[in-house]
């Protein structure tokens, strides 16, 4: 399990709470010390959430929110965001609303209720309380942990042919300082992942151990059992968080969210399909400094593709980094099994 790069830069703390033995977890997103702004953007059309519309330029607060929780437990997760809440008010964050607080605290769920763990193993709104109290920006742990613990990858061959999927992180800076990115991602695909190459990382494994190619055995019409329609549509999604130190409002961020999506379709072969429930947030400070400190000492604004385009990089990366820091479990192999040994 790796720590997690430092998010200081961007003002965000990170924080898992795991249920080992039942192979479920939460993961929550917050600032340090002030609200966010917030976009988002829905690729996959199989998805659980709450609050989603908070993250949209057009609702009343323009995209302010306090936190993200990404959870495990399919729609049963969702209840757990109620921890978050109770964290943030009893530390005065929220919208002020006459002698008190309301915290606005958007949510995504994985389905990880099988092949791994337990079924009624669930999180908790207890876990999400203490998950979001021991955010940090830095030190939060990669790998099989949080909204991590139970996902797999490679699904298209049934359960019992999948790897293990995880949490990753990752951060990209512009040269000459100024611009800092950080993507998460909850990595729970029907997809293979793949590698910046091209090359299968993880996925569905063919009686022989050999990768079976899930977009080839799709060209090949051969979603067959032992795998149905049905098992597949319950047991897949990628979440993720992609965040910019530079501020946006609210429609550069449903953009920035929409362009980093761009990751999804790079490295997980297929994503966003009808058993996927894949959704990207973006975030960033409310206020603050816009401009870019050049190396010739010039200053002028950061252009928003080149923020996307950071962005796609700092997801890509996440993701691979998702699945090769995971540990397997249940029979379910994971890649970073082979550097325990």
């Amino acid at each position: 399990m790796s720590g997690g790069a430092d998010l200081a830069r961007l003002g965000l703390a990170v924080g898992h709470a795991t249920d080992h033995s039942g192979a479920t977890g939460l993961t929550v997103v917050r600032g340090i010390d002030a609200p966010l702004r917030a976009g988002v953007a829905v690729l996959g059309r199989a998805t659980g959430s709450r609050e989603l519309h908070a993250a949209s330029p057009d609702h009343v607060g323009a995209g302010r929110i306090d936190a993200i929780m990404l959870s495990g437990g399919s729609a049963y997760g969702l209840d757990a965001a109620a921890g978050v809440m109770r964290w943030m008010e009893a530390h005065g964050r929220g919208v002020p609303v006459g002698a008190g607080f309301v915290p606005i605290v958007p949510a995504a769920v994985v389905f990880d209720l099988a092949p791994l763990g337990r079924f009624d193993a669930r999180p908790t709104a207890d876990m999400a309380f203490d998950a979001a109290g021991r955010a940090a920006p830095s030190g939060y742990g990669e790998g099989s942990v949080g909204a991590g613990a139970g996902a797999t990858v490679g699904k298209i061959l049934g359960p019992a042919r999948a790897m293990k999927g995880g949490f990753g992180c990752a951060v990209e800076e512009l040269p000459g300082g100024g611009v800092t990115i950080a993507a998460l991602a909850v990595v729970n695909a029907f997809g293979d992942v793949r590698d910046s190459s091209g090359a299968i990382l993880a996925g569905a494994r063919s009686a022989n151990g050999d990768f079976a190619d899930a977009a080839l055995v799709l060209r090949r019409g051969d979603i067959a059992p032992p795998i149905t329609f049905e098992d597949a549509s319950r047991s897949n999604t990628t979440v993720a968080v992609v965040a910019s130190s530079v501020p946006l409002n609210g429609v550069e961020l449903a953009q920035l969210a929409r362009a980093a999506g761009a990751a999804l379709y790079r490295r997980i072969t297929p994503c966003g399909t009808s058993v996927d429930g894949d959704i990207v947030f973006a975030v960033s400070p409310v206020s603050g400094d816009r401009w870019e400190l050049q190396v010739a000492g010039r200053r002028r604004p950061v252009a928003p593709l080149v923020i996307e385009a950071l962005a796609v990089e700092a997801l890509e990366r996440a993701i691979e980094r998702a699945v090769l820091l995971a540990r397997g479990r249940d029979g379910v192999p994971g890649l970073a099994d082979d550097h325990d040994r």
